[in-house]
């Protein structure tokens, strides 16, 4: 990751160059709340991609579980916000149980099943939107989905959020290390590791700021204040701690690298493949519905003409930006918030500068070739060394 990282400063500092709006707390926070779409659906595409399979109706699945959320909140419907998030969930959990079911039992490609599942989506999601008689928009007028992007922590729980968690991945590191260190196994000098210590330190307490800071406007007599982290952040952070200790310290996830490294291997040895691949699918449709929440509460509703195809498209961009293999085996969901910052980053800046969306587009293609050629070039060097 140690280039895409280094490759995201220089392009902050060249927007920043272009533009001194780019570093403030209130464009980050805004660059944040737009990245953490990329990044959950990103991470929804990660249990995939580490078996080497893909869902290209990820999307909209994730607009599919918001509008249901949505619609059952409102309307004619009222239902209390907890029940429609869990049905919502629960729809977009049922959506990847289908692709795996017809990928594993039919034995399908899940790129044909999932391409001709993106096109079935949106002809559902037209529908069950039109038949609500707005008019093709339905806005959101219940306060926890608002709250997911528009709602903040504040400052002092800001505060202890953050620097909690970087207490929990500097204690992690130093037991990490210490165990290794035990064992007689490689492990980092003290200096290194001190220096990162420091530095996540450093960066906790600059993220701090910059959410803490006032993002309002003063204009007279009208003066708003808007200060904390946005609810949005903290999902993420929680998502891809629960993804990442899945995928770390259980047996679902030892087996899930298993089978993307050799899945005939992994069958021999007494994995139940197919119950581990269909679970991969079921956690991309809990992850793409959770994505479709932030989604609604960004744009304040849901409409019958979302761009589900180009959201799947930016969430495999992260993920593999990030430093996910295509080709199943290797990956993490940290791979998925870098590279989703990366894309946020593209989208921010360069709408910020007002460039016209070919230029977006085109920006992101390069990125995302040139990390694939990083991967598939990695992938052969790795092949001739063994």
């Amino acid at each position: 990751m140690i280039p895409i990282v280094i490759g995201l400063i220089i392009m902050g500092a060249y927007f920043e160059i272009r533009s001194s709006a780019f570093l403030s707390a209130g464009n980050l926070t805004n660059l944040a709340i737009q990245a953490s779409i990329f990044v959950i659906l990103g991470m929804a595409e990660v249990w995939l991609l580490l078996l080497g399979e893909i869902d290209l109706s990820a999307g909209f699945t994730a607009g599919l579980g918001g509008a249901v959320a949505v619609i059952l909140v409102d309307l004619q419907f009222h239902w209390p916000w907890y029940a429609a998030i869990g049905v919502a969930l629960l729809v977009s959990v049922a959506i990847g149980a289908l692709w795996g079911f017809m990928v594993i039992g039919l034995r399908l490609p899940s790129f044909i099943v999932t391409l001709a599942g993106q096109f079935g989506l949106e002809g559902c999601l037209i529908w069950m939107i039109d038949s609500q008689g707005t008019g093709g928009t339905i806005s959101v007028h219940e306060t926890v989905l608002y709250n997911i992007v528009y709602g903040n922590l504040t400052p002092l729980f800001t505060w202890i959020f953050i620097m909690g968690t970087v207490g929990l991945l500097v204690f992690s590191m130093i037991r990490k290390n210490a165990s290794r260190a035990a064992q007689d196994l490689e492990s980092q000098p003290i200096l290194i590791l001190s220096i990162k210590v420091v530095a996540m330190v450093v960066a906790g307490v600059v993220v701090a700021l910059i959410f803490n800071h006032n993002r309002g406007e003063s204009n007279g007599a009208f003066n708003l204040k808007i200060v904390g982290m946005p609810y949005a952040i903290v999902l993420v952070g929680a998502v891809l701690a629960i993804y990442t200790f899945i995928l770390n310290k259980t047996k679902a996830g030892r087996y899930i690298y298993a089978i993307g490294g050799n899945a005939e291997a992994a069958r021999r040895s007494g994995i139940a493949v197919n119950r581990y691949r269909l679970l991969a699918f079921m956690l991309t449709g809990l992850t793409a519905g959770i994505a479709g929440l932030v989604y609604v509460s960004q744009l304040n509703g849901i409409q019958d003409g979302i761009p589900g195809g180009n959201l799947v498209l930016y969430a495999v961009a992260s993920a593999v930006i990030g430093g996910t293999s295509l080709f199943g085996g290797r990956g993490k969901m940290m791979h998925a918030l870098i590279g989703g910052f990366v894309i946020g980053t593209i989208y921010n800046g360069l709408a910020l500068l007002q460039f016209p969306a070919a230029q977006q587009y085109i920006a992101t293609a390069l990125v995302l070739l040139a990390a694939v050629t990083i991967d598939s070039t990695a992938r052969r060097g790795s092949t001739i060394v063994k």
